[in-house]
């Protein structure tokens, strides 16, 4: 079962603060939903320094990151 992080609507630094408190608890697969671009880079970033993979889809206007365990 995959924890989602709904992070449309804020901006940075909300989501990657969301992200990490979910990265904490380590249930995996994390799916993120954001708007930006800049904050899909910078989820993408914190969860790779975290040493995960990272997958992108884009959903219209949003986008959804799908953060895995290596």
């Amino acid at each position: 079962m995959s924890v989602q992080v709904d992070a449309r609507g804020f901006s940075c630094p909300q989501p990657v603060i969301l992200t990490r408190k979910a990265l904490e608890k380590g249930q995996f697969p994390i799916e993120v939903l954001v708007e930006t671009v800049t904050s899909r880079e910078n989820v993408r970033r914190v969860a790779e320094k975290a040493g995960c993979r990272v997958s992108v889809e884009e959903v219209g206007n949003e986008f959804k990151l799908i953060i895995t365990k290596e």
